[in-house]
Parts: structure tokens; sequence; C-alpha cells
């Protein structure tokens, strides 16, 4: 049973309307060459009635051959069209040809009364092909590294992870080495890092060094700072040290958030414990890179600061390896010194690394070996100790006024978060 005229109506003009978007970004993005294109923003309009059309007369006449036949016709016009290209203007690609029979296809799916599907695939459609221009860029960027990187971790966490045994195989203080775990973090915090490589692989470095700073931030701050440190004793140092200042801190609050994410992923109760010192520090960070960033908005700067792919595999085995060391230090230290030797861990292990303490306090807080208090308070001390080292980095390495554009911010923030965590 067909449905009524004024539903029938609204089917076929969000047929034509998605498929009019589809075609008018072809049309725009073929530039100069729009009237060789193989279908623009009308034919594609037509396209997609055509689709919506070839179903309601199967439907009338009980065959889906009629459909068929049109997804054919649709297929040999659009080849010749494409070969007529190939051969006047040289072209290969077949991006406005797929196009085309996705748009057909969306026509179908707006008879069948499925038209908020078919409007959120024309929109993801048309946002696909509009990302020409920033996806070829990133391609470019990208090196033969980057790609082996990915694919090795890419089978490591896709076939290896659900194979491990997701079991502890030893008495304590050992039984807090889980295979699978273990590597599970070591996922998680790869991800999260690649995600910040991947968006710094999108921008340009005249894009701000801000944006270096915050994306930076979520790949490694301590990697901002080390560079951003060094270059300020380069030429015209001096002129941008608040700029330099700026996202150095930028980057230190980027931390503090990816400290919250980590713990809400592993243990949401005792999140609700930490928070609030990590908040509060990240806070007055955060407060502090908005107040240098205003002292220097007049100022064009940018960066390029050099990261390793985070899915390196060599460096997730290496984190892999450092996060089971200070699980199992962790707990030795608290079976044998209790509260104060988990203390002592945290600040050294966050000397070198924020990600493992903060992973293993959680794990530690949340499998009942540690109270949520005495884990928040641990995970405070690494964070604290950790933004000490990189504001030490800044005192070695970086030039005179850096170290005193810096150094309030960081006496700031040790005091607020520690304050937050021990005597509030």
């Amino acid at each position: 049973m067909l449905p009524a005229q004024t539903d029938l109506f609204l089917r076929f003009a969000a047929a034509l309307a998605i498929g009019f978007l589809i075609g008018l970004q072809r049309e725009y993005a073929s530039g100069e060459h729009s009237r060789q294109l193989t279908a623009g923003e009308r034919t594609f309009a037509l396209i997609s009635l055509a689709g919506a059309l070839a179903a309601m007369i199967g439907d009338l006449l009980g065959s889906p051959l009629v459909l068929a036949m049109v997804i054919a016709a649709v297929t040999v016009f659009t080849g010749i069209g494409h070969a007529a290209n190939s051969f006047m203007l040289k072209r290969v690609g077949t991006t406005t040809e797929v196009a085309i029979l996705v748009a057909l296809l969306i026509g179908v799916l707006c008879y069948y009364d499925f038209v908020t599907l078919a409007a959120a695939l024309g929109i993801g459609v048309t946002v696909v092909l509009n990302l020409k221009l920033t996806t070829d860029r990133f391609v470019q960027a990208l090196t033969q590294a980057d790609i082996t990187a990915a694919l090795q971790m890419a089978v490591i966490s896709i076939i290896i992870l659900p194979i491990l045994p997701n079991r502890s195989f030893w008495a304590e203080p050992l039984d807090v080495l889980n295979p699978f775990n273990i590597w599970l973090m070591v996922v998680f915090i790869s991800g999260i890092s690649f995600l910040g490589y991947v968006l710094l692989k999108f921008t340009r470095p005249e894009q701000g060094i801000g944006l270096t700073g915050f994306l930076g931030g979520l790949v490694s701050s301590t990697a901002v700072t080390l560079s951003l440190a060094k270059r300020s004793k380069g030429e015209q140092g001096e002129a941008i040290t608040r700029s330099l200042g700026f996202a150095i801190v930028l980057a230190w609050a980027v931390m503090f958030l990816r400290v919250l994410v980590q713990v809400w992923v592993v243990n949401r109760d005792l999140l609700r414990v930490v928070w609030g010192p990590i908040m509060a520090a990240g806070a007055v960070a955060m407060a502090y890179s908005a107040y240098l960033y205003f002292q220097q908005r007049r100022a064009q700067t940018s960066s390029e600061v050099e990261f390793s792919n985070p899915f390196d595999l060599a460096t997730a085995v290496r984190f892999g390896g450092f996060y089971a060391l200070v699980l199992l230090a962790s707990r030795t230290a608290q079976m044998l010194f209790g509260t104060s030797g988990v203390f002592t861990s945290s600040v050294l292990s966050g000397l070198v690394d924020v990600n493992a303490i903060t992973l293993s306090m959680a794990e530690l807080s949340r499998n009942g070996s540690l109270t949520e208090a005495v884990a928040s308070q641990a995970i405070v001390l690494a964070v604290m100790s950790n933004t000490l080292v990189k504001g030490l980095m800044v005192i070695v390495l970086g030039n005179r006024a850096l170290r005193w554009v810096i150094l309030p911010g960081m006496l700031l923030t040790l005091l607020v978060g520690l304050g937050a965590a021990f005597l509030l």
C-alpha cells in the first residue's frame, strides 16, 4: 500500500534536497572543471529523485527488477561519463561516480520513509567529500613510520589483546599483574595520545602556538615543555617568551584533564574524590595560561614540536613494562610501608610519567587494595611531582625571562593542588 500523497511529496522533496546538497558540493569542488563534471547539483538531485521513483514504481508493479534496472542504467551512464572525463581531463578519480550511486540509494531510502537516516547519510557524505583538502594535507604529513607504527598497534591490540589471559597467576604482591589489564591500559593511553597526534597532523605551525600547546598536551606535555623551553634560547626567543610560556602552561592544564579522563575510564568511584584537587590545580594552570595569552595576544607566533608516534610498538611496550613496574612497586610499598610507601612511590613515579601511576592508583583503588582517599592523594602527588619536573626543565633549559614567566604559574598550581588534596 502506497503512503498518503502528502507523505509522498515530503519523501520525494527530501530525496531532491539531499541529492542537490551532494551535487552542490561536487560542483563547487570541481572549480573550473565544473562543466566537465560527470554530475552537478541538478544531476545529483535528479539521480536521487530517480532512486525514489524507481522504488515507488517497483512497489506499484510488485517487482524489485525495476529498481535493479534503474541502478544498472545509472551505473552505465556514470561509467560513460567517467570514461569521457578520463579521456578529456586525464582524470582517473572515481569520487563523484561513487557519490552518484550513493545519492541514488539515498533516494530509495527516502521513498521507504527512512528520511532521517537518508538526511544523516547525505550530510555525512557531503562532509566526507568536503574534507578532501584537509585529509590530503593529513596524508601528506604522515610518514612511513607513522603508518607502520599504527598497523603494528592495530595488530597487537585487535588480534593479541583479546587472547591475553584476563587473570593474575601469582600471589601478592604479584597478583596485580594481569596481562590483559596491563595491555588494555597501554592501548588506552596510546589511543588518547594518538588522538592528539592525529589532530596535530591536521594543523599547520602558522595556526598558532596555543594550538600546539593544547593538542601537544594530549600527546605529551613533557615534550611540549622540553621543546619550547629549548626554543626560548634560540633566535627571537626573548621576543616570544610569554607566547612560549602560554603554550607550556596550557599543555600542563590539558595534562590535568587527561588524568581525570583516565580515572573516569578505570574507576569512576575514585573520580568523585580526585576530581576536586585535580580540577582546582588545572583551573589555576588554565587561568594562568589565559593571563599569559592576553599578555602576548598581539604576537604572531607559531611553533613546531616534534612528537614520536604514540602507537610506536617499542614505545607502547616500554610503557606497558613501566606501568606493570609502577603497579607492582605501589602494591609492594603499600604492603610493606602502608600509606607512606604509596605516597613515596607516587612521587618517584611522577618524576618520570604521570600516566602509569594514575592508572595504577585507579586500578588498586578499584580492586580494594587502596582506599579512594589514599589513591586520590597519591595521584595528586604524582601529578604535582610531574609538574615540578617540567618546571625544572624550564628553569634549566629555558632563558631567564621564561623562567620568571613560568615560576608563578608553577608555584600556584603546586600549592592549590596539594592544598586541595591534603588540607581541605
